[in-house]
């Protein structure tokens, strides 16, 4: 059966499971890429930059490579890194505030896949149940119960069921990537927040 004809079995259930499938496709693809460009610099790199500007007393020069590098945790330095010479405190809380900032960039739409990915099943089990309201409906007007009278419903039921498995397995696979890609994310912010600490306040304590 061609991809309509699964759909004109399926009913309109059938309907709004394609459209799960498609706007989670969409974001799974877009969310793919927007992590995949911004995990091209790693951390460890980064940080060896910034901290030998910084040695060299180039605090200008260390903005600049945090400007230059496209990832949220670069995003986290330069906020601290613009605050150099303030107290602890008001450093601590600007690189906090774009952390949170970068998690809600991250976070943007996979809601969306991870609620497709858990619904998409019970869509299905919904267009089961009217397949088989169906085929008793047309046992009933038939008045008979041959398996020509039942088959539509029970066709529609079986259609149902499959492609709500089909939208809801690559959908809850691809958020549980999302979350561990933004936990690896996270991870690599707070861990330059803490070495950016270092580099300023750290070094002024040693100073004074």
């Amino acid at each position: 059966m061609t991809l309509l004809e699964l759909i004109s079995t399926g009913g309109f259930t059938m309907v709004i499971l394609a459209l799960c499938s498609l706007i989670s496709l969409g974001i799974i693809i877009e969310r793919y890429r927007y992590y995949h460009k911004r995990s091209k610099a790693k951390r460890q790199d980064f940080m060896s930059n910034v901290k030998r500007e910084m040695d060299r007393g180039e605090l200008n020069h260390a903005l600049r490579v945090c400007e230059t590098t496209d990832t949220p945790f670069a995003k986290v330095a330069h906020a601290g890194l613009s605050l150099h010479g303030h107290p602890e405190r008001e450093i601590s809380n600007n690189m906090d505030r774009a952390a949170i900032v970068e998690n809600n960039l991250l976070e943007r739409h996979t809601g969306i896949v991870g609620t497709i990915g858990s619904t998409a099943v019970y869509i299905g089990l919904f267009g089961t149940v009217l397949g088989i309201i169906r085929a008793f409906m047309d046992i009933s007007t038939s008045g008979t119960g041959g398996i020509n009278v039942v088959s539509k419903g029970i066709s529609e039921s079986l259609v149902c069921t499959a492609a709500g498995l089909i939208v809801a397995v690559p959908s809850v696979m691809a958020y549980n990537y999302f979350l561990k890609r933004i936990g690896d994310f996270n991870t690599d912010m707070e861990l330059c927040a803490s070495e950016v600490i270092d580099m300023t306040v750290g070094k002024n304590a040693r100073k004074s």
